[in-house]
């Protein structure tokens, strides 16, 4: 499960028809009514049954060994893992999809790190992560860039009602500029005319970075009230770096190159022109622009450096009967830390655990297809890399679909189900169920239905909550296909103190419980790939 995106906040809310709530309850099973054992009322009772533990304890003591180094995307171990499970989904027969006839689709990645950054001014070095800071990704690499002179721009805006660019020509220059938007004594915009902000104040400055780079400008000095808080919740991406999707590294970016800085070096640049700037604000707060030139011996040098990585979904297709071009997808990531030093983080249960299910539910599905028991709809085992990059995997795919995003009616998420936590160390037979109800009502009602029909697991749905502080619905490979709206369920075993830590190994695999988990899993896939209707999606994405 990726950790990148525990405090993302993101733009799209996933709204029930029924109740903007989503359950966030404990199921627990019918003991009255018996569990389905008859194999002759369904034949997946039998297969669901196979699942099994011996295989799943073969498949994770390959996928978590220290040989294969901690499964990072980009890294030698990671292949190890990719030809593991290619070859087992090649031996059992499951299709390649047409467009690669290969089973591996290919992912690139790119990262940027700074080689050399430094701002000079007048004589005197400010260093990157403590006086200013600039994203690697976010700028092109430039030797030097340097000026004797800095223009303080005010808000950097350009709108026909309020115009910092009016009467200036910053062609090739460097621009001081504040965030946000000039306002009048009665607190509101020039802008929007009102009390509420307008698009010139988002946070990305997205809006005025595009018309500073249509001006020619050759710098942006952004100045920050708190440019430790910036640091603080970009600590990641500024010290070690962000993978991008796609071969960037010798892409253009659409914005000039900018910085962030803090009060301290904006006030050196400043220098003697405070009170000129004092006036010029004063003259924003009229909602009239005034610009200042800043006498400045300023130099900054941008250079940075561009790494390739390059990765691989992995997937393996049973076709379907009568439904071939309705497809249900099953998924897990395959990626893990990797290792730093000579420490190994072998991920088993983070994401092992779910990588072995898959293994196991497509031996036992291709299993019923050779005894004649091929399902209607077309299911597809589907291995993410990047995942722990931030989703990147499946984000690639649902971007890139291999098989049609309109006719894909279900995705079903497998990430860490192979430990118990601590609240239910006296019932293993549990699993947190995520995201269920957000987009169909029918789904939610389908997993509980096959619980009690047969696996009687507790079905506990605390981390659905909307409120979740953990925010695990948008933190797996699911996520990426609720967001283009197609129902989406992930199944959890909870955390545990070896999650992302060396200590997550084989050992502490719990494979009886896994199995069971497996089984109750295999249940939900055949009765999607089986009921005569797809389910209806009945919730809204905003």
């Amino acid at each position: 499960m990726s950790k990148l995106l525990s405090v993302v906040i993101t733009a799209f809310v996933i709204v029930s028809s029924i109740n903007a709530q989503y359950i966030s309850n404990v199921s627990v099973p019918d003991a009255i009514s018996p569990r389905l054992t008859d194999e002759k009322i369904n034949p997946s009772i039998r297969y669901a049954n196979s699942i099994s533990p011996v295989k799943l304890r073969e498949y994770m003591k390959v996928l978590a060994s220290d040989s294969l180094e901690g499964r990072e995307t980009g890294q030698q171990g990671i292949k190890y893992a990719e030809e593991f499970i290619t070859k087992h989904i090649s031996n059992l027969g499951l299709s390649a999809p047409v467009p690669y006839r290969s089973y591996k689709q290919p992912v690139a990645f790119t990262y940027f790190k700074w080689a050399d950054t430094d701002i000079f001014l007048n004589g005197e070095r400010y260093r990157h992560l403590y006086d200013y800071l600039a994203f690697p990704d976010k700028n092109n690499s430039v030797p030097v860039i340097a000026s004797q002179e800095v223009v303080f721009l005010g808000y950097g805006i350009e709108t026909d009602k309020y115009n910092d660019y009016k009467k200036q020509d910053v062609k090739g220059k460097v621009i001081l500029i504040n965030r946000g938007e000039p306002y009048d004594k009665k607190g509101k915009s020039y802008i929007t005319k009102t009390t509420e902000a307008s698009k010139w104040s988002d946070d990305d400055m997205a809006m005025k970075l595009k018309v500073a780079r249509e001006k020619g400008v050759a710098l942006v000095i952004i100045i920050e009230n708190d440019i430790k808080k910036i640091l603080g919740e970009n600590r990641n991406q500024l010290l070690g770096f962000k993978l991008n999707l796609g071969n960037l590294k010798d892409s253009i970016l659409p914005y000039p190159n900018h910085v962030h800085v803090s009060t301290t070096l904006a006030k050196a640049i400043i220098g003697e022109k405070e009170k000129d700037i004092i006036k010029a604000r004063e003259k924003m707060a009229k909602g009239k622009n005034r610009a200042v030139n800043l006498p400045a011996d300023f130099a900054i040098n941008m250079t940075k450096k561009a790494t390739l990585l390059e990765g691989n979904n992995i997937l393996g297709v049973i076709d379907g009967k009568s439904k071939k071009d309705e497809y249900v997808i099953v998924s897990a990531h395959y990626d893990h830390l990797g290792k730093k030093g000579d420490e190994v983080f072998n991920g088993a249960d983070d994401n092992g655990s779910g990588s072995a299910t898959l293994m196991e539910l497509s031996r036992v599905l291709q299993q019923a297809v050779l005894e004649g028991k091929r399902p209607e709809r077309s299911v597809v085992f589907l291995w993410f890399c990047g995942e722990e990059k931030g989703l990147l995997g499946s984000e690639y795919y649902a971007e890139h679909p291999v098989f049609p995003l309109t006719q894909t009616i279900v995705n079903v998420n497998v990430d860490m189900v192979g430990r118990v936590d601590d609240k239910y160390k006296s019932n293993k037979d549990y699993l947190y169920v995520i995201g269920s109800d957000r987009l169909s009502t029918d789904l939610h009602k389908v997993n509980e239905d096959i619980n009690n029909k047969f696996s009687k697991l507790t079905l506990d749905y605390t981390y659905n909550d909307e409120a979740d502080p953990n925010r695990y619905y948008y933190r797996s490979d699911h996520y990426n296909f609720a967001k283009k709206g197609i129902p989406a369920i992930f199944f959890f075993n909870g955390v545990h103190k070896d999650y992302h830590m060396t200590t997550d190994d084989i050992d502490k695999i719990e494979f009886d419980t896994m199995a069971k988990r497996g089984s109750h899993i295999f249940h939900l896939l055949w009765e999607l790939a089986n009921r005569p209707d797809k389910i209806n999606v009945d919730g809204v994405i905003k």
